[in-house]
């Protein structure tokens, strides 16, 4: 009986101790979706058919501590034995937003023969920078710890994010091999490294005349630019950009702030002949990557790249 009692104690204390911090969940396809109707009237929320080469894989545990447990989706394309890899970040200002924002991309990307992975990580009511990325770069070792399984080539590895998302896949990629962003208690024997950056409507830099990045950005960096000036630049994946940076894509909106620092680091890559690739899609707004007619877009130009870079 007191074994009982005591695993009953330990599990609600494990809920408690999953359930102790704030959820922002402003950031939906819905209510997106409302806020832009009235302006797109034809847009539509797209409904990916199932594919019989895509193994689905939910909430599969990547990460796990006294404090909480980290998932992730997985989306196989199960017709080959090994598949380039695409981790997939989620926007909604460092905030709000969920893995699950990503499934539909992730599905039909996978579909052409990739494997790509949706990653749950701490946002910033829980988490201050760079926690979170921390957490996608945990993801990423995890991942090719578990190449076999989830028929994946550990060098073939791009890391696709949307919004903050963008930042973050931005940032990631930039910093490979850099110890301050890389978890020093993980014991994996693989790195955190990627080959390839998908930047879908993230900004390049905080501080810079093209950005106009405030509170949500204060609040995840742990203060203003003048209480915060290097957590500022450091998460700036302009910052690190230089001769090691993977190629890159670029897939943005109409809406200039978006792009902020994106053509300084373009210029940075063509010094090192670094590949890049930019789409700005026009008249459209920021999260078209969550609708019809600019989700197949987003995709194939996805696709496209990926091919060029992997295959």
């Amino acid at each position: 009986m007191r074994k009982i009692v005591f695993f009953l104690l330990s599990f609600c204390s494990a809920v408690n101790a999953q359930n102790s911090f704030s959820v922002d969940t402003s950031y939906t396809v819905k209510s997106t979706y409302n806020k832009l109707i009235k302006k797109y009237p034809s847009i539509t929320i797209p409904v990916i058919a199932k594919n019989k080469n895509v193994v689905e894989i939910n909430d599969a545990v990547y990460f796990t501590s006294k404090e909480r447990t980290l998932h992730l989706d997985a989306f196989i394309n199960n017709s080959k034995k090994q598949n380039p890899a695409v981790i997939m970040i989620h926007g909604g200002g460092w905030r709000s937003g969920n893995k699950n924002q990503m499934n539909p991309l992730a599905q039909e990307i996978a579909s052409k023969g990739y494997s790509c992975f949706t990653i749950e990580y701490r946002l910033s009511l829980e988490a201050k920078y760079p926690d979170g990325v921390i957490d996608v770069k945990n993801a990423i070792r995890f991942i090719k710890d578990n190449a076999k399984k989830f028929k994946v080539d550990p060098d073939k590895i791009a890391v696709l994010g949307c919004s903050s998302g963008g930042q973050m896949a931005a940032l990631i990629g930039t910093t490979n091999g850099n110890p301050a962003f890389d978890d020093a208690s993980n014991k994996s024997k693989s790195t955190s490294k990627v080959n390839a950056i998908i930047n879908v409507d993230g900004v390049l830099a905080f501080r810079h005349p093209e950005s106009s990045e405030g509170e949500m950005a204060s609040f995840w960096l742990g203060g203003s630019y003048e209480e915060k000036t290097e957590n500022w630049k450091n998460a700036s994946a302009l910052s690190h950009t230089n001769q090691n940076t993977p190629p890159i894509l670029f897939i943005n909106s109409s809406i200039p702030r978006f792009h902020a620092g994106r053509d300084d680091m373009i210029k940075i890559l063509n010094e090192y002949n670094i590949y890049s690739e930019v789409h700005t899609i026009e008249n459209s707004p920021h999260s078209f990557w969550f609708f019809q007619p600019w989700f197949d877009q987003t995709v194939a130009f996805t696709t496209q790249f990926l091919n060029k870079t992997f295959k």
